[in-house]
């Protein structure tokens, strides 16, 4: 496992196996955001990581808990919220990106209006596992013209090589997993 930030933030991030089916060692970040100081940390970290590059003007996260992050960091960065939601979560027209998943296809929608041609947007979510719904995200925000300047997640499991469908996306992790094992939560 590797850090990105002063304070290892992996000590706040409980594993939890064969969840949400075997084989799965699920990391969750509820054990972080119960945690006053581990939470502002965390969203300290990720805005030292964008706040002296080009201006943000808004944040896109995904479903659901990308969220948490999202909403707080824009507000940190001064930028406006978008949410990329699962299919008919949003109420106005909208725009769509479908992804392959290993087992089927999935999407990702967002407000036709939410973004505007050319402005600078921050993608994150919580989680890189395989890449799939970050890659779908970045077409969805090309798509409506804006310009990707950064793709953040609290964590990163390396071994699944998601990174390499967000080339040649500037990505940004908090905390890696270098494999599956189960590091201990205090």
């Amino acid at each position: 496992m590797v850090t990105q930030g002063k304070t290892d933030l992996s000590r706040y991030i409980r594993s939890v196996p064969d969840f949400p089916k075997p084989g799965i060692n699920f990391k969750d970040i509820t054990t972080l955001l119960k945690d006053a100081a581990g939470f502002r940390e965390a969203l300290s970290q990720l805005h030292d990581q964008f706040k002296n590059g080009p201006t943000i003007a808004k944040v896109v996260s995904i479903e659901s808990r990308g969220f948490i992050f999202g909403g707080a960091l824009a507000h940190l960065l001064g930028a406006g919220f978008v949410p990329a939601r699962k299919p008919g979560k949003l109420p106005a027209k909208t725009v769509r990106q479908e992804y392959e998943l290993e087992y089927g296809k999935d999407c990702v929608e967002m407000h036709a209006d939410a973004l505007e041609r050319g402005e600078n947007v921050l993608l994150h979510d919580d989680l890189l596992a395989t890449g799939g719904t970050a890659a779908a995200a970045c077409k969805l925000i090309e798509k409506l013209g804006a310009r990707i300047v950064g793709v953040s997640f609290l964590i990163e499991l390396t071994f699944l090589k998601g990174r390499e469908r967000l080339k040649p996306y500037d990505v940004f992790s908090l905390v890696r997993y270098e494999s599956e094992g189960l590091p201990p939560y205090q």
